[in-house]
């Protein structure tokens, strides 16, 4: 199987590097704009050849892992080029625009929409990893405009790395994502910015910040050059998220400044139900009464 990868990083280089190891006979082509990512990734194994989009003609699989503001305009150029035999699959955080975009491509049967809610707070090809999709979540939306058989091809690889599948349409998608993964990104960019701003010495955060501190702010390593595109596509869904989040921390901060603290401990009290519903087990357990005052 000929896999080309565009645009040679975390998502892509983990990709491959289980494939690789599922089918050996895999050839992965590399094509990245960055020169010296493609020599990294050479010299990693994450690919056996540098490649261009003259070279697409020869693809079965095709990942695009790459800014989604670059994925508008790229993607219609890659499935320009693509024979009718192979499938394009992106990994963009956003899906509704894409889909918008690609929507009357003649080779929109081609293409399939895809999320995997997998990643590090890395970058590049050295953060290429075995495993990264064990056990998690690919969503993907307007399956039905994808070829039957090309949908199988995409499918068998997922399944091959122990991915979940999850169908979704696009809209409906960018909504739920907003509040899952990009809330989260801005209110650990912000926390981050926060700390820097009040504790100037930079010796005091590394001294004093434990491990709660450590994995809130972890997703602030993340790359802006990625992220301000996604909050640029998503824009509506994430002013409407971080609205109702600014008000939930005004609301705390009313009940601090009212000394309120049985009213903060059931605010956290009834939010301990997430620790049930990322476990995967049903929350339906009624929250224990406030013990805060008793002896």
């Amino acid at each position: 199987m000929n896999i080309f990868v565009v645009g040679i990083g975390l998502i892509g280089g983990s990709f491959v590097k289980d494939v690789k190891a599922k089918i050996p006979d895999t050839i992965v082509y590399g094509i990245d704009a960055n020169a010296a990512h493609l020599e990294e990734a050479l010299s990693l194994g994450l690919i056996d050849m540098k490649a261009s989009y003259e070279d697409l003609s020869l693809a079965d699989f095709v990942m695009v892992s790459i800014p989604v503001d670059v994925m508008l305009q790229e993607l219609p150029k890659i499935l320009d080029r693509v024979p009718e035999t192979c499938v394009v699959c992106d990994a963009g955080s956003t899906k509704e625009l894409i889909c918008e975009v690609l929507n009357d491509h003649p080779k929109r049967r081609n293409f399939l929409a895809c999320h995997p809610i997998a990643g590090t707070e890395f970058s590049g090809p050295s953060a290429a990893i075995h495993g990264l999709y064990d056990g998690k979540t690919n969503i993907i939306c307007e399956v039905e405009k994808t070829a039957f058989t090309l949908q199988e091809k995409a499918l068998e690889l997922f399944q091959l790395l122990g991915m979940r599948i999850r169908y979704m349409n696009p809209k409906a998608h960018d909504k739920h994502i907003a509040y899952v993964s990009h809330l989260s990104h801005i209110s650990s960019f912000m926390l981050g910015k926060t700390v820097i701003e009040k504790e100037r010495n930079e010796r005091d955060i590394f001294d004093m910040a434990g491990s709660g501190f450590e994995s809130t702010v972890r997703l602030a390593k993340s790359s802006p050059a990625m992220w301000t595109p996604i909050f640029k596509q998503n824009k509506e869904n994430v002013i409407e998220t971080l609205e109702e989040y600014i008000q939930n921390l005004t609301e705390f901060k009313e009940l601090l400044e009212k000394d309120d603290y049985e009213g903060i401990y059931n605010e956290m009290n009834n939010t301990n139900k997430i620790k049930a519903i990322l476990s995967g087990l049903p929350a339906t357990k009624k929250p224990k009464a406030n013990t805060l005052n008793q002896k």
